[in-house]
């Protein structure tokens, strides 16, 4: 052992006190996943980009987050965050601002023009891509990065599918998405628009003329609400309406609108109307507790006027000289153990009106699956696909709402992603991963909070409600950079060493030894008291026990 004084000693040295004889366990440092990581749709390495970003490394922290998810400026305004509520830092004062902090990097990728390095070598193999949504994009990009030539089908007139047709510009601007669109693109993919695959024999040639196919169609049929005549000239689809240019919109819509429903789509299309002037009322199923819309999107949507009747349901329309008639009833709201699933028990003598000129139901889309016939397999409503998105149909994959309840933008990135490593593998582009047992995230109880100061979480300012009532301006503002560097610094790290040097300094017989980019233990002298552990501000070392031979 080096003859040098401990930094907390005032004499001597340890030299002559071998006290590893008494060890039965050894400290290992090894980066383990954060509670964000596991939560994440994308797998994102949130740890190692918000350490970047604090480190001032920006385009570090941009390319990080691109590794799992090309569009971080996009989910930093639209992602529904499942990072934070998993964050150790709740357990201290607040979670950090994980989805802003995104926002800022993608934004400042966005505005220094920052463009995808073009892959590393080309490969003579070519995968078909059917959807332009947020899933079909993020496997074709994922594919073109390993050297795939893409070629990418989609049905309408532009890429983006939800992103583009169902989001108001007020949480997603277009010159956003479609500049996030256009990095993916610039990378080689082939695109064609106007481009449907209408069934199975289509999907099926297609196929055949490629190496594989993932196929990200989406679920373009909306649910039908019981008692209510779709067909009727005052009933739109939540779906078309969106769609819909601003002036269709307040052609077709009267002037008290009932919205029905209580998700993300039913907000944004009450939003919506209040923005062209009109009153709307949200009748949803749900109680206040239970709405399935994200917590911020219920407090704006009352913080502009709309109106909710919770808990309650439409039983019957009576069209009159004077508007609709709509006879409701309060229920009892009880989730089931599937999605979508639930009971809603009506509550005796609860009934009331509503008046309205148009009804919109907001109730969810389904997939068309009809139209695959038994090529593909279905289960609970959408296509029976496994790991990596696989089918039962040989070289074909499937991903986004078309497989999977998760009916969010990040959920369909990731299982885009995720198709695309499967199909390289297949392809034999790539290493099949080995299917292990993921390691425990690192909970709050391996982090020392000694070391972390209190800090209070830094809040984007919000659009003032009379401005945002007057146009489709964006209402969530973004950090600035000095906001963006203090957030940063709000990060527990958790499970990756940041190279304090705790574990050195804090060893009473000085067995840790500083190397470059990583950490020694002399086994000589560490005795296993655990105390590296102890000290440790991110949870990124552990002991392990030591078998006897």
């Amino acid at each position: 052992m080096d003859d040098h004084l401990s930094p907390l000693w005032t004499h001597l040295t340890s030299a002559g006190r071998r006290t590893g004889t008494w060890r039965s366990a050894l400290p290992v440092w090894e980066n383990a996943p954060s509670p964000c990581l596991v939560a994440c749709p994308v797998e994102g390495r949130i740890a190692e980009w918000i350490g970047q970003l604090r480190a001032g490394d920006l385009r570090g922290a941009w390319e990080t987050l691109c590794d799992n998810n090309p569009f971080p400026a996009v989910a930093g305004r639209i992602c529904h965050h499942p990072c934070e509520g998993a964050c150790n830092r709740n357990e201290l004062d607040e979670t950090v601002g994980i989805c802003a902090l995104e926002r800022f990097v993608g934004d400042a990728a966005l505005a220094e023009g920052w463009a995808f390095a073009p892959p590393a070598q080309e490969r003579d193999l070519s995968v078909a891509v059917v959807g332009g949504g947020p899933a079909g994009l993020s496997a074709a990009y994922q594919l073109r990065r390993r050297g795939f030539r893409v070629v990418l089908y989609e049905r309408s007139h532009a890429l983006g599918g939800l992103m583009h047709h169902a989001i108001p510009p007020y949480r997603l601007e277009r010159a956003v998405l479609e500049a996030e669109i256009a990095r993916i693109l610039a990378l080689g993919v082939e695109v064609r628009l106007n481009a449907e695959v209408a069934d199975a024999a289509a999907l099926a040639d297609l196929r055949g003329r490629h190496d594989a196919l993932f196929l990200a169609a989406g679920a373009g049929l909306p649910r039908r609400l019981p008692g209510l005549d779709h067909d009727a000239p005052w009933v739109m689809e939540s779906a078309a309406f969106l769609a819909a240019p601003p002036e269709l919109q307040a052609e077709r819509a009267g002037a008290h609108v009932v919205v029905v429903g209580g998700g993300s789509a039913a907000m944004d299309v009450a939003r919506t109307l209040r923005r062209l002037g009109r009153a709307v009322t949200v009748l949803a199923l749900e109680s206040d507790g239970q709405l399935p819309a994200q917590p911020v999107e219920l407090a704006q949507a009352r913080e502009e006027g709309v109106r909710f009747e919770t808990g309650a349901r439409l039983v019957r329309v009576a069209p009159g000289q004077e508007g609709l008639e709509l006879e409701c009833e309060r229920v009892t709201f009880t989730p089931g153990d599937r999605p979508g699933s639930f009971r809603a028990d009506p509550v005796p003598g609860s009934a009331f009106r509503l008046r309205a000129d148009t009804i919109i139901p907001a109730i969810g889309q389904e997939a068309d699956l009809d139209r695959w016939g038994t090529m593909l397999g279905a289960r609970g409503g959408v296509i029976a696909a496994g790991p990596g998105g696989r089918t039962r149909a040989e070289g074909i994959h499937a991903g986004g709402d078309i497989a999977s309840h998760d009916r969010f933008v990040t959920a369909a990135i990731g299982m885009g992603k995720r198709a695309a490593q499967a199909i390289a593998a297949e392809l034999g582009a790539a290493p099949a991963e080995a299917l292990t047992a993921a390691p425990e995230p690192v909970g709050f109880d391996r982090i020392n909070t000694a070391h972390h100061e209190r800090l209070a979480r830094q809040r984007a300012a919000e659009l003032p409600v009379p401005e945002r009532l007057s146009g489709f301006a964006l209402v969530q503002q973004a950090l600035g950079v000095d906001a963006a560097r203090d957030e940063a610094r709000r990060c527990f790290s958790c499970g990756t060493c940041i190279f304090c040097d705790n574990c050195h300094f804090y060893c009473p017989d000085m067995a840790v030894a500083r190397l470059a980019g990583s950490y020694e233990v002399n086994t000589d002298y560490c005795k296993g008291c655990g105390l590296c552990v102890a000290e440790c501000p991110t949870g990124a070392v552990h002991m392990r026990e030591e078998k006897t031979p």
